[in-house]
């Protein structure tokens, strides 16, 4: 509200302007222009704005304001499908995950497919005068999915939304960076939500980290790094679909799934019809 209280007045200012100049410039060309830097705030400032367009992208019905969002329900428990990673793919929790998200919106999707048309970060493993040198899961999935033999940790957002794009082209919505309220906006239009969290459902000491040097920079990484299908939430629980268990609309405490979310770079990924 602030910034379109500056935009009036910078209105009036140019009007004074143009008086005392005489020049004539059209009131359209005017508001042209103010709506130009409106958008440019949109697009460049804030969480706030974030979720301002997320609620609209993610609103089923039609709306004539541009700005309409959904409501946030108290509640909600959305009837997923679940499906176990175990045990053709001890590290594919991600691609699991992503064919639960898949199949909510009726697309056919087979973990094993997903497990090979993934993304990879093929740098080797290395260990090197007390440092790590492997793969980064922001560019790829890093190691082994099929099996602990061999070295291996996961994928991140990027990656998995490049594949998701695959299976429901213009519809995938990359929430990550958003704020927490973001998600119950996608879960209270009925979408499930794609996300990266750690095996413990809460933050973690920082002493669970380490610092891995890659092709593309050096990232922290934790061992515990897991993906669920986020399902619901109600005022004192998170709902999910865990690959790893197979257990469907698992539960974590509220602040506890949200801190741990956060710490791992509030990834998340939805749907929109």
């Amino acid at each position: 509200m602030l910034f379109i209280l500056l935009l009036l007045i910078l209105f009036m200012l140019m009007i004074l302007f143009l008086r005392k100049k005489r020049k004539i410039i059209s009131l359209f060309t005017i508001f042209i222009f103010i709506f130009i830097l409106f958008i440019v705030h949109i697009f460049k400032f804030g969480k706030l704005d974030l979720t301002v367009l997320a609620n609209y992208l993610l609103n089923e019905e039609v709306n004539e304001e541009v700005w309409s969002v959904v409501k946030i329900k108290d509640s909600v428990l959305i009837d997923a499908p679940v499906i176990e990673q175990l045990p053709e793919l001890p590290r594919g929790c991600e691609v699991t995950s992503l064919a639960m998200l898949l199949e909510h919106a009726g697309v056919k999707a087979d973990k094993m497919e997903l497990a090979k048309e993934i993304k990879k970060d093929q740098t080797p493993f290395k260990y090197e005068n007390g440092k790590v040198y492997f793969g980064n899961p922001y560019d790829g999935f890093v190691g082994d999915m099929y099996s602990y033999d061999h070295p291996g940790l996961g994928v991140y957002h990027g990656p998995v939304r490049e594949l998701a794009e695959q299976y429901l082209p213009g519809k995938i919505l990359d929430l990550t960076g958003a704020e927490f309220d973001v998600l119950k906006t996608a879960l209270s239009s009925g979408h499930p939500v794609w996300v990266i969290i750690n095996t413990a459902y809460k933050k973690l000491p920082e002493d669970y980290f380490q610092t891995w040097h890659t092709p593309s920079g050096t990232i922290q990484i934790t061992y515990k790094e897991h993906s669920v299908l986020v399902t619901g939430y109600d005022d004192q629980y998170i709902y999910f679909n865990d690959p790893l268990t197979g257990i469907k609309n698992k539960k974590a405490p509220v602040r506890d799934f949200k801190e741990a979310w956060e710490q791992m770079g509030s990834q998340a990924i939805t749907y929109y019809p």
